[in-house]
């Protein structure tokens, strides 16, 4: 049995690849999102903007899949600039707890060169656990 392909309802359509595939044991991979709206419009250049943007459009994913944010068992984070990053430690708190509340998965940083979309300056990856009858 193969993966169903998640895309949230009302958002522009994924062109060679998918947002999130869930699999027959309910693992849902999220690809990389970054800090874009469903029109794939950047309404920021703000790191924190896009941070808080990236992560809200993971959760819309795993809610598309049946989930909600405590499934989310593990976050890969790229970002483009560490001292951005190290410099903005309190925004990036806030930030996070109002898209995420407090929790925490297990999470990942990797500082990257640059990214495929000129604009973003974060992507995020992520895996969920999507519980179902037969996988509770």
């Amino acid at each position: 049995m193969a993966g169903q392909t998640i895309h949230p309802e009302g958002w522009a359509p994924a062109l060679g690849y998918a947002n999130g595939m869930l699999m027959p044991d309910g693992t849902l991979h999220v690809g990389g999102q970054i800090g874009w709206n469903r029109d794939k419009k950047f309404e920021t250049g703000d790191f924190i903007g896009q941070m808080e943007q990236t992560l809200s459009n993971i959760v819309e994913i795993v809610r598309a899949a049946g989930g909600d944010v405590p499934d989310i068992g593990r976050l890969t984070w790229f970002v483009k600039d560490k001292s951005t990053y190290l410099a903005h430690q309190r925004e990036i708190g806030d930030a996070y707890r109002r898209v995420m509340g407090r929790h925490f998965p297990a999470m990942s940083l990797v500082v990257v060169a640059d990214l495929v979309e000129d604009e973003a300056l974060i992507e995020i990856e992520a895996t969920a656990f999507i519980g179902t009858e037969s996988n509770p």
